[in-house]
């Protein structure tokens, strides 16, 4: 039980989570560990048991049995000897990740700039203004960020684009940390959404595609430093 005390002194809980940004909803087990692996709850090598996810989750242990099979069938959990646990990136895996991402979020970005409509043009201009508040807060500016891209993806108006792209920010979980917690990196990735969002405004397709890819590579760079010892996160 040593693994639960563990999780239990954590600062977001299971049943936080559904509340933390759609208001109080009824998720199923599968909905619920994802979302703690997306939220930090649950990071990369770390075990799954099944008895104690039943009972943080306060339900039997067949539907949690088959959350775990259908996410490690997603890539998202991998077996270590009878265990499984959280799955992680290697090099060339993120880099794979990267460049598929680069190029969904570049479209959305092109169609967004077509086909959002004034109302999410000012949603999305608020959220910049409002996430600037949070620069000095790499964990809420990380919630902030996902919200801020979700949106771009909803304002393509492309429902199978969005699906692509969600499995593709499913899959950005199974990162430890955020680049955005790179020391200076909070900073130029608002400016960069700034850069974004106006090209949007201006409904010019190839600027806003540009910007955002622009934006995703600076991010990778980013991270790269971080892993390779050259950019220090913050505390």
């Amino acid at each position: 039980m040593a693994a639960l005390a563990k999780r239990r002194g954590c600062g977001l809980a299971f049943r936080d989570l559904g509340a933390m940004e759609y208001g109080p909803v009824q998720k199923d087990a599968y909905t619920l560990i994802l979302e703690a692996i997306e939220a930090g709850i649950y990071k990369p090598g770390d075990r799954l048991v099944e008895s104690e996810l039943a009972e943080r989750l306060g339900v039997s242990r067949t539907p949690v049995r088959e959350a775990l099979q259908r996410l490690e069938t997603q890539s998202m959990l991998t077996r270590d000897g009878r265990s499984l646990i959280v799955a992680s990136l290697d090099h060339n895996q993120l880099a794979e990740l990267y460049v598929v991402r680069t190029e969904l979020e570049g479209l959305a970005a092109r169609l967004a700039a077509r086909h959002a409509t004034d109302e999410e043009i000012r949603v999305l201009r608020a959220m910049v203004e409002e996430d600037r508040k949070l620069r000095d807060n790499p964990l809420e500016l990380s919630r902030a960020n996902k919200r801020f891209h979700r949106q771009i993806h909803l304002a393509s108006h492309n429902r199978f684009l969005v699906q692509q792209l969600d499995l593709v920010h499913r899959s950005m979980a199974l990162m430890a940390t955020t680049s955005l917690a790179a020391e200076g990196r909070s900073e130029v990735a608002m400016a960069e959404h700034d850069q974004i969002v106006s090209a949007i405004e201006a409904h010019d397709g190839e600027a806003a595609y540009q910007a955002l890819k622009t934006h995703i590579s600076r991010a990778f760079e980013t991270r790269l430093r971080v892993d390779a010892g050259e950019l220090r996160l913050k505390p």
